[in-house]
């Protein structure tokens, strides 16, 4: 026994292809939306671990210690951009500078702070008093590397993130 084959007629040939050329686009901007849209999670999870440590850091440290505060508040901001005490080597995530990093506590109420009564003798549940120390980064913006709203006519080419912060009680 043979099988027929089947044969497409000759006005139908190329058909696909031609239906192909016009799905590559489309499927290319999801390709490239869910590779970005990953990127930009990782990079943004990044910088929350990286508060984290650097407030963590900084808990340790009475503020009204200055001579030893001052050192370990620097040092906390080059835990924040480089993952380590030292401000030295590649930043965590690219265009992430210690300009990009606030410190709020019972003292220093500067840049993106809130009032010093949220850090200083805040109210327990218990009826104590304790410091905060709040560690953020704030206008960090994330740049696209392949993004795909270029396929699909424009857009912006890059993401400035809100806000990240991590606050802790302070010794």
């Amino acid at each position: 026994m043979h099988r027929q084959h089947y044969t497409l007629p000759k006005a139908m040939r190329g058909a696909v292809a031609v239906e192909f050329a016009l799905l590559i686009p489309l499927l290319l901007a999801l390709a490239l939306g869910a590779a970005e849209f990953g990127r930009a999670l990782y990079q943004y999870n990044t910088l929350v671990k990286a508060t984290r440590d650097a407030v963590r850091h900084l808990s340790q440290f009475n503020p009204a210690d200055t001579l030893t505060y001052s050192k370990e508040k620097s040092n906390a901001e080059c835990l924040a951009v480089y993952g380590k005490t030292e401000c030295k080597g590649d930043p965590l995530v690219p265009g992430l500078t210690t300009d990009l990093v606030f410190i709020c506590d019972s003292i220093n109420t500067e840049n993106g702070c809130k009032t010093i009564d949220n850090y200083a003798n805040v109210s327990t549940d218990a009826g104590s008093k304790i410091n905060l120390v709040e560690v953020g980064i704030t206008r960090y913006i994330f740049n696209f590397i392949l993004d795909p709203r270029t396929f699909l006519g424009g857009g912006e080419n890059s993401l400035t993130f809100g806000d990240i912060r991590a606050t802790m009680r302070q010794s």
